[in-house]
């Protein structure tokens, strides 16, 4: 039953007086649940409840939170089919995808629970005392990764399941030790108000404090706000546009004490197509493109929208081929009629400026929220001196910028703001001649594809979901995998302390059995 009220910890509350509905894009009609928007008291009853829980929270082993993190995956995945049938009306997105992105919430809860079970993230580090050491005696120091404190996670749009409530940055966010306040996203509040009392439920059966997990409603902007500026918030998650990410940044940074926002923002995902690659097989790339930027509806924040080669032939046969393939896609729905809006908004800026030209562009009738997909085309130098057409335009929409040289190529790499991704499309060892090109690339990115396309993120330890400002506000972490648990802690140092009294991680005995560096060499044997 969805009730519309919020979860301050363990418990359902509604006082506030302002209240509003989802909205099922794909019917173009409102939901019939009414949510609450939280009320300022409810913020702050959310906001103390969460430090409180910290002090019990912050101390629990490793396998007392894995024990949670997987409770919670299995409560999840007990509200079955109801919880795909809500995701789907409030996104419009199909149930193939709803199973899809709920599988991978659960896989990653699953793998924070293994990551913080095994202890060995914690980074130990242990250099014994010297006493005798000349001319000065060197002291015990022993140093590991702690909680920062309460989080506050914004859930994204885009991503109902695997980006919001009980999504990536709330698993890494519990994994470390942090209680979590989520700011539920105002177009999937009843999706998130399942996934919180199953958060709830499992941390009750779990005996995890209360306020461990609170989940807040709010249509506007308010209540991020006033979750962000809390004194007793310590970090906040976000997922979304670099207007709202740079916006809780900024206020963040004016609190009393600032603290770390961790966002994950816009990217248009520049792709570079050599020449060899384009000569040899530039339609079979054109087809595998046309269905990299379709997908999704291009709702994807690691959507192709820029592509770059050198004029060729074998580029005009690109574009040719590009145009003809992308109208053959079937328009789908986007997430939400503001979204929708936004989309022709930006698609309307973006082809208005002098020297774009349309390749294509699907005119055929569509549903209302549908998406038109466009694919565009424009001059190296034009690109290069107009920032606008470097902004990403979110669905399915693409440039493909012509260069007349190789210098002009790596110049305009060089040029973009930080980015998600990057992509490299060669043939055989062609890609070895174009070093300045490669390096320029990883030099504005954070993760580099070769012959594949940006689309699709494989949640895994290796996987860097992150880059230079504006794709992340912090390029040195990721969003996606367990080393994002990284995130929300900060390396904390004991010296000269009681054996007795340190963390289990820190013991001489090493009653964990974790790796530890100890006096510069890596294992895991006692002291």
């Amino acid at each position: 039953m969805i009730t519309g009220k919020n979860y301050i910890g363990n418990q359902l509350s509604a006082s506030g007086n302002k209240t509003f509905k989802t909205f099922n894009p794909l019917l173009n009609i409102e939901n019939q649940w009414e949510i609450t928007e939280a009320s300022k008291d409810e913020v702050d009853q959310a906001s103390e409840l969460a430090a409180e829980a910290f002090k019990t929270y912050s101390k629990i082993s490793g396998a007392k939170k894995a024990e949670f993190l997987r409770a919670i995956a299995d409560e999840i995945e007990a509200l079955g089919d109801d919880l795909l049938q809500v995701y789907s009306a409030e996104s419009g997105l199909p149930n193939g995808r709803a199973m899809g992105e709920r599988g991978r919430t659960l896989g990653q809860l699953r793998a924070f629970a293994s990551h913080v079970e095994n202890g060995n993230w914690v980074d130990a580090s242990i250099d014994t005392a010297q006493p005798d050491r000349k001319p000065l005696p060197k002291v015990d120091l022993r140093k590991m990764n702690v909680p920062l404190g309460p989080v506050v996670v914004f859930g994204a749009s885009n991503f109902p399941f695997a980006f919001s409530t009980a999504g990536g940055d709330t698993a890494a966010a519990l994994a470390a030790g942090c209680p979590v306040i989520v700011k539920s996203h105002p177009m999937h509040a009843a999706t998130g108000e399942m996934v919180s009392g199953a958060v709830v439920n499992a941390a009750k059966k779990t005996g995890m404090p209360n306020g461990v997990f609170s989940n807040l409603n709010s249509s506007g902007i308010e209540v991020g706000q006033q979750l962000v500026k809390h004194p007793k918030v310590k970090a906040v998650g976000f997922t979304g546009s670099i207007r709202g990410g740079r916006a809780l940044y900024d206020l963040a940074a004016k609190r009393e004490e600032p603290i770390p926002v961790f966002a994950e923002m816009g990217s248009i995902n520049p792709v570079v197509i050599l020449p060899e690659a384009l000569k040899n097989r530039a339609e079979t790339i054109a087809k595998t493109y046309s269905a990299s930027i379709t997908l999704g509806t291009g709702q994807f924040c690691t959507n192709p929208g820029l592509i770059i080669g050198l004029k060729s032939e074998g580029l005009t046969n690109f574009v040719n081929t590009l145009a003809k393939e992308i109208v053959k896609v079937e328009p789908s729905c986007m997430l939400h009629p503001n979204i929708a809006g936004a989309y022709e908004s930006n698609k309307k800026k973006a082809l208005s400026q002098n020297g774009l030209k349309v390749l294509a562009s699907y005119t055929g009738e569509v549903e209302t929220n549908y998406a038109r997909q466009v694919v565009t085309t424009v001059e190296g130098d034009t690109f290069l001196n107009n920032p606008t057409l470097h902004h990403e335009v979110f669905g399915p929409f693409s440039i493909v910028v012509q260069c007349e040289s190789e210098q002009q190529l790596e110049s305009i790499i060089s040029n973009l703001e930080g980015q998600l991704t990057g992509t490299v499309i060669s043939d055989d060892n062609e890609i070895a001649s174009y070093s300045n090109i490669v390096s320029a690339l990883q030099n504005r990115v954070g993760r580099i594809i070769f012959n594949g396309v940006p689309t699709g993120v494989e949640v895994c330890p290796s996987m860097l979901h992150g880059g230079p400002y504006p794709a992340s506000t912090d390029s040195r972490f990721t969003a996606v995998g367990v080393d994002s648990i990284k995130r929300f802690v900060r390396p904390f140092s004991f010296q000269d302390w009681p054996n007795n009294l340190l963390p289990d991680e820190l013991k001489n005995e090493n009653p964990l059995g974790i790796s530890r560096l100890v006096n510069n060499k890596k294992t895991n044997q006692k002291i």
